[in-house]
């Protein structure tokens, strides 16, 4: 799988710094009415949604072509997983955080900041060609230097795949820049759109490899690769971020910022953003290192697997199925605790700046309980439909059952962890909006040791064949220990933002969710879901499985967060709501 970081989606550091400043020359912040901040809310959800669901439909079709559990899958995604940390580095750091503040403070100039526009852009374009230049040159060494106890013919594989796919950095570089460009300008939406345009070209892509090659049936598909399949799977996935970055000057055109290229960097204020930059940076340094050590032991697997047969192989999950049930879980954070977020960060910024450090702790506890409904249900529904799921991304293989099960594995324990990725992320946003990059940087420093412990001594005790779940059950660990550890300096520092009512919250909710999890569970058993039967026979018998079990254990919720009368429902659900006759009454 080609990870395609969506400006909302990312892996630990998604976009962080988008604000709700409008096109025009900005005086003062101010607050947005709730119908234009509905607006905003209903841009950004929706182009996460769509990227994703394009994303999801791709990852499963990459499956059918090449398999979700094979040599070629793996290598493909180590290739491909270089340039996405690489950009989650930048766009997590330096251009969503840093720059932000900078590009709305050159806004109030006469020229509304075009000018100061013009040299951030010239100096991307000049780096990340530079640093893009440099990575492809040594891609042999990195491929060498990230994997564990790969054969000749897989390096000089993922070297190949390499070539191709490094250069999307510089385009990653682009679109980083470009979006936050536009964010400044009130413009979010194209920023949230722009990987649909992705996804579209790499179904288009994939789609064309699978009539001209073939699906993967069975086998080791390593034996009847060539170059010219490397180039057509690692040179479509490159096109799809050369696309996604330049459809994005159409929108900075319509902001009327006259842009040209300005080589004069002096007086932009870089010494300023680089005293916040060096705790952001070495923040995402660490981060994504330790991403990719982790990367380095699950390829152990990939190893390993090659040397059993094709029928117990088949449920030796990798790391292209990490990163598979990573992509899945996802989404929910993406979609609703990303997006709150991302506009709150506003928020948290203006009162800093108007002194109001008592309207925080309001703010943080609001964006917390806010998302709890749709956050909780989802970490439910992966649990439960973790074997349908696996299914649709397991591929067409003969030995796709055996396939989903790993995967489902892995969507189970990746899963656990995820309402405190989210509620981590928003107290994050606190330290960021009062332009504290130090707090965040060493809690990714503390965070990434503890899991790079955890990983060596599993690497050192689990046999490769399993070590994918290890790994996966590493995620999870960390982010409810990072989560309990950021909440005692928020509250150190930012004093009580009323905890209890936001661990209440998740209470109240977590029961509902119980609740309709066993419902859901029952319809699942119904579907064969426990003992390989129809939900696992087919994608399109595990899809309607997952659609007929996940609409149930919706309309459970729903009705018993009705019933019991919880108080986020309204927020999250009044306009649809009043829309169903009988439920307002």
């Amino acid at each position: 799988m080609s990870q395609v970081p969506n400006p909302t989606a990312g892996f630990d550091q998604p976009n962080t710094g988008a604000t709700d400043i409008v096109a025009e020359p900005p005086q003062q912040p101010k607050a947005q009415p709730a119908g234009s901040r509905s607006k905003i809310y209903a841009l950004m959800a929706s182009g996460t949604m769509v990227s994703r669901l394009l994303g999801f439909v791709r990852t499963a079709l990459l499956a059918m072509a090449i398999g979700s559990v094979t040599s070629v899958a793996d290598i493909f995604e180590k290739a491909n997983v270089i340039p996405t940390i690489i950009y989650m580095l930048l766009a997590g750091g330096i251009f969503n955080v840093v720059l932000i503040p900078q590009l709305i403070k050159a806004s109030k100039a006469k020229d509304r900041g075009a000018a100061y526009t013009s040299k951030l852009v010239t100096l991307t374009v000049v780096g990340m060609g530079i640093l893009t230049l440099i990575l492809t040159l040594c891609a042999r060494p990195l491929i060498t230097v990230l994997t564990n106890n790969w054969t000749e013919p897989m390096i000089a594989l993922g070297t190949a795949f390499a070539y191709w796919s490094l250069p999307q950095i510089f385009f990653y570089g682009l679109y980083a820049v470009l979006g936050q460009v536009l964010n400044a300008n009130g413009r979010f939406a194209a920023f949230m759109w722009a990987p649909a345009v992705n996804n579209v070209i790499q179904l288009i892509v994939i789609g064309a490899f699978i009539l001209a090659f073939g699906a993967y049936s069975s086998g080791d598909p390593m034996q009847e690769w060539n170059g010219l399949k490397t180039m057509w799977l690692a040179g479509g996935a490159t096109l799809g971020i050369v696309l996604q970055s330049v459809v994005l000057f159409w929108p900075l055109k319509k902001t009327g910022l006259k842009l040209t290229l300005d080589f004069q960097w002096r007086g932009m204020g870089l010494r300023h953003v680089g005293k916040l930059a060096i705790w952001t940076l070495a923040a995402m340094v660490i981060g994504n290192l330790s991403s990719l050590v982790y990367s380095k032991i699950v390829s152990g697997s990939t190893a390993a697997r090659a040397q059993l047969p094709p029928e117990q192989a088949a449920s030796v999950a990798g790391e292209y199925a990490l990163n598979t049930s990573q992509l899945i879980t996802v989404l929910p954070h993406s979609l609703f605790a990303l997006t709150v977020a991302t506009v709150l960060f506003n928020d948290f910024a203006r009162a800093f700046t108007e002194n109001r450090r008592k309207d925080v702790g309001k703010l943080l506890n609001q964006g917390m309980r806010s998302t709890a409904i749709p956050i909780v249900f989802c970490t439910l529904v992966f649990i439960v439909l973790a074997g349908p799921l696996g299914r649709l991304f397991a591929g067409s293989s003969e030995h796709a059952a055996q396939a989903a099960g790993a995967l489902g594995q892995l969507l189970v324990l990746t899963a656990l962890g995820l309402p405190f990725k989210s509620l981590q992320f928003f107290m994050l946003r606190v330290f960021y909006a009062e332009e504290d990059t130090r707090t965040p940087m060493l809690i990714q420093s503390a965070t990434a040791g503890l899991g790079l412990i955890l990983a060596f001594t599993a690497a050192a005790v689990v046999d490769p064949l399993h070590i994918a779940a290890a790994i996966a059950f590493i995620y999870g660990l960390t982010n409810v220990l990072t989560c309990i550890g950021t909440h005692y300096l928020i509250k150190r520092r930012y004093g009580s933002y009323d905890v209890s009512s936001v661990i209440d919250t998740y209470i109240r909710v977590g029961w509902m969710a119980a609740l309709s999890a066993i419902v859901g569970c029952i319809a699942l058993w119904l579907l064969g879901g426990f003992s390989f039967g129809f939900a696992y026979g087919s994608v399109i018998s595990a899809l309607i499985s997952v659609a007929v079990v996940a609409l149930l254990m919706g309309i459970v919720f729903i009705g018993l967060l009705h019933k019991t009368k919880v108080p986020e429902l309204q927020s999250f659900l009044g306009p649809i709501l009043r829309r169903i006759p009988g439920l307002n009454r």
